[in-house]
């Protein structure tokens, strides 16, 4: 029988610290009457929101990161994802990726952000991963996984503080002591990932996809597609 629960496009923030020493990434606890993995350790992220597509980015993703994230959707998929990715940060850290400057209008869930004196920017983001929730689970994502080194955060790495406390006992984790918390499979596959290119700052060579959508597990890479250049 075909799974008729919806696919809602989401992005996930993995921000890596130390890298060239003993790398750390964030990571919080999902409660334990959560919907989608419960009581699951996890990187920051979520599904994207309508209002995701009108935020305006002070530097847009990379071209090269652009053309992977598009490969197979919309263009402006390669905009909303990482507007999402920075938002799902700011909500569940209190963390900020962002330039310097003056955002009038911002909305409501922006708000925070831009008192604090900074716009959005995706410039500093890796396109690394992406998965497809598999069939039969209560919710169910096209997850995008993007890489941000730590020293791209514009605030305070160890201040939680304006977090929507949706993620609990969030702590940097040694890649080295990962494995003794409560992870989901996907991400244990995605911290596999990360932890061969901890070493490397530059974008992989194509990106892992992890495909879900029907029943048959599939395993692609992207290599993406030119876009257009300003």
């Amino acid at each position: 029988m075909t799974d008729k629960t919806a696919i809602r496009d989401a992005a996930t923030v993995i921000v890596l610290r130390d890298r060239a020493t003993t790398p750390r990434v964030l990571m919080g606890q999902r409660g334990s009457k959560a919907a989608f993995m419960p009581s699951m350790f996890v990187f920051p992220g979520g599904a994207v929101d309508p209002g995701d597509a009108e935020i305006p980015l002070a530097a847009p993703l990379p071209a090269l990161c652009a053309g992977r994230i598009s490969e197979g959707v919309a263009p402006e998929m390669a905009q909303i994802l990482p507007a999402a990715a920075i938002r799902e940060l700011w909500e569940e850290t209190g963390l900020i990726l962002g330039q310097p400057g003056t955002w009038d209008g911002a909305p409501d869930d922006w708000q925070g952000f831009a008192q604090a004196g900074f716009q959005p920017s995706a410039s500093a983001l890796q396109f690394v991963f992406r998965a497809i929730t598999p069939p039969g689970r209560p919710r169910r994502f096209d997850a995008r996984f993007f890489l941000v080194d730590a020293g791209e955060v514009a605030n305070d790495l160890d201040d939680f503080g304006d977090n929507d406390e949706e993620l609990e006992h969030l702590q940097w984790i040694p890649l080295s002591e990962v494995r003794q918390f409560k992870l989901p499979f996907i991400t244990q596959v995605v911290l596999a990932e990360i932890a061969q290119r901890a070493a490397d700052p530059s974008p992989p060579a194509s990106v892992p996809f992890f495909s879900n959508r029907d029943e048959e597990q599939t395993f692609q890479r992207l290599h993406g597609r030119p876009m257009p250049q300003d």
